[in-house]
């Protein structure tokens, strides 16, 4: 690999000077890049040689553009089953936030801070901070595709983890944590609520209550999941945005949770009333098909909060999203005393909430779980320390 200075002339006699790095590529072929710079000729040089000699080195002949890349990926990720909703939402990523930005760029010319000005470039276009941090992951998966096809030798959104972390706690401090009474429903709003369920709405709203399932692993649920005998539901299977039935996204999704004897008479008597479908669900629409989550939010969760009471200072429902019922049990199994303790233990937390590890919980729902270091304990530790 060697740096040296070309010199020319040009047709109308102008004098031209370029600095030239020759080298061989990893498959041994001779390659020839101009800088304008001597500086820049030397950094290719010495970058070129580490990643020719690990094999990762691809020259911008031999890769292709962001906008190529991505559609291999998306290709690639259809291929491979993923959730429809998710490719989807990679195709949105590409479409709407990566192509109009750096979609013409070679992948190989990819840098980290040509990177740093894309997320910059997309919260000047008032992307939120959650998009940027998403567009930037899918970004790096799709740079992670190319890397496996040889299309390119590094990753340099994967070389921002600094970045990606500092956004991170960014958009945390914007959010704040989650508060009972604002984004969790206190005890007293719950028992309203409860009070005044009634029809096919009231098992499956209760269920949410006091298992903390999620919205698509409530629609999912079959009978065969429910073991009245032991009162406890297994997860094992999922319903998407489109209705399809399928397994929980991750393993840990995939549990069984202990229900309430309050729970298990209300689904013996929903079982004898519930419509018989294919699919055999617990919470299915008139017809026995998978209930849409707009119906379960708009015409189940939402009147019967506004009926409750649990409204906002503009007379709406305090609480929209079945999510905060998660929350809900959450903050539930964290501070309920059962048998003189404290509630249930983080561990413990993770498993009934499907979480796939005790750092999410932790992340969540750490700030709720209760303190054991009071003003009276700190003296009688100093008490004991100095005496």
């Amino acid at each position: 690999m060697s740096v040296r200075k070309r010199t020319w002339t040009t047709s109308s006699g102008e004098a031209k000077a370029a600095w030239a790095v020759d080298y061989r590529d990893t498959g041994g072929k001779r390659r020839l890049k101009t800088f304008r710079l001597k500086k820049d000729a030397d950094s290719f040089a010495a970058t070129s040689h580490v990643e020719v000699a690990s094999g990762r080195h691809v020259a911008d002949r031999g890769s292709v553009t962001v906008a190529q890349a991505g559609m291999l990926w998306i290709d690639a990720s259809e291929a491979a089953g993923l959730e429809q909703s998710t490719v989807n939402q990679y195709q949105q990523h590409t479409r709407l936030h990566i192509n109009p930005f750096i979609g013409d760029a070679l992948l190989s010319k990819l840098t980290v801070p040509l990177v740093r000005k894309f997320s910059d470039d997309l919260r000047a276009a008032d992307r939120s901070m959650a998009m940027v941090r998403k567009v930037l992951v899918s970004l790096g998966s799709l740079i992670a595709d190319a890397q496996e096809r040889g299309l390119v030798g590094r990753n340099v959104v994967r070389d921002m983890r600094g970045r990606r972390k500092s956004i991170d706690k960014t958009e945390k401090r914007q959010k704040g944590r989650l508060k009972v009474g604002i984004d969790i429903p206190t005890p007293e709003e719950v028992k309203a609520i409860l009070s005044v369920l009634e029809g096919h709405w009231r098992p499956i709203i209760l269920t949410a209550v006091l298992t903390g399932m999620r919205a698509s692993e409530l629609r999912g649920l079959s009978w065969a999941g429910v073991d009245l005998d032991r009162n406890e539901i297994r997860v094992y299977q999922r319903a998407d945005r489109f209705n399809r039935i399928g397994p929980p996204k991750s393993v840990a999704g995939e549990r069984t949770i202990p229900i309430t004897p309050m729970v298990a008479t209300e689904l013996k008597q929903w079982k004898e009333l519930c419509p018989a479908g294919d699919l055999d669900l617990v919470f299915p629409t008139g017809s026995g098909n998978v209930e849409s989550h707009s119906n379960l939010r708009s015409r189940g969760l939402i009147p019967f909060v506004e009926r409750a009471g649990v409204i906002d200072r503009d007379g709406n429902a305090k609480y929209s999203g079945l999510h905060s019922l998660r929350h809900f049990y959450a903050s539930w199994c964290i501070n309920r005393k059962e048998d003189g303790g404290l509630g249930l233990l983080p561990k413990t937390v993770q498993e009934r909430m499907g979480h796939s590890s005790i750092t999410m919980t932790l992340d969540v729902y750490g700030h709720l779980f209760p303190r054991n270091d009071n003003t009276e304990e700190m003296a009688a530790a100093e008490a004991v320390l100095f005496n």
